[in-house]
């Protein structure tokens, strides 16, 4: 039995084992517009078709980005819930208006978690009921925000990049006042719904972290680059790195769980 959206998101939902990061390039200015036709018109289908909306937000830095996130209970469930919802009444209506706001939708890593429970646990999470009034301002510190870190790696490395980040990394995150909401290598597994394509042959490590405001996590890094601790991971795993790493600083929109 499908949940009703505000029940589903609130009734302790498991880490998805299987979970999509995409990154679209929007036309100028209708970031806005994907999000409203986003927020109030394209959750509740993914949802009942059997997908998790993990987050959507701005990013801070590319105004004409939407990022967002879903899960899976797998590989074959993924294919099942993408072939109901984009072969479905919601995204029939609403395809036009979103696809309208849209230059690039192929930017998508396909990722499972690290570890064993570092996936992203949205238990105890809910969604605006409405009754809030959202900040759309991309410039406003006080509001929390996700940082996401893509770690682009040589084949054949996440596994060690992720142990040293688990024992090295973790503790002086954690110490230092970030949260660590997840973290994520690439799944492998060939595409399972080809009419969506994802970047293959890529090799990363994605760390999810939450702050209380932009300022927050300004002085977070600067603590951190003074650390020897950091220090001494970045050069053991420095090796591990085929191209710099990327940092996303994302604003929630005000239906986005992960926050």
């Amino acid at each position: 039995m499908n949940l009703p959206l505000k029940a589903l998101a609130t009734a302790g939902l498991l880490a998805s084992p299987v979970v999509e990061l995409r990154q679209y390039t929007l036309r100028p200015g209708r970031r806005d517009a994907l999000i409203d036709v986003f927020d109030s018109h394209l959750i509740e289908g993914q949802e009942a078709a059997g997908m998790t909306i993990i987050g959507q937000f701005r990013d801070l830095d590319r105004p004409d980005m939407f990022v967002w996130m879903r899960g899976f209970d797998g590989m074959d469930a993924r294919k099942d819930a993408l072939t109901a919802f984009y072969d479905g009444p919601v995204w029939a209506a609403w395809r036009d208006a979103a696809n309208a706001t849209m230059i690039d939708s192929d930017d998508v890593l396909l990722l499972k978690p690290a570890w064993p429970g570092a996936g992203l646990d949205l238990s105890g999470l809910r969604r605006s009921d409405g009754s809030e009034q959202e900040k759309l301002s991309d410039n406003n510190y006080l509001k929390a925000i996700v940082v996401i870190k893509i770690h682009h790696l040589w084949p054949g490395t996440e596994a060690g990049f992720a142990e040293t980040f688990e024992t090295g990394a973790v503790p002086l995150l954690k110490a230092l006042g970030a949260r660590l909401l997840g973290a994520f290598v690439t799944e492998h597994a060939e595409n399972s719904f080809p009419r969506l394509p994802v970047r293959s042959g890529e090799n990363v490590f994605i760390s999810v972290l939450g702050f209380a405001s932009a300022d927050a996590h300004a002085n977070h890094e600067a603590t951190l680059a003074a650390s020897p601790m950091w220090r001494t991971f970045h050069r053991a795993t420095e090796p591990n790195c085929a191209r710099p790493t990327q940092t996303l600083r994302l604003s929630p929109t005000s239906q986005s769980l992960l926050s």
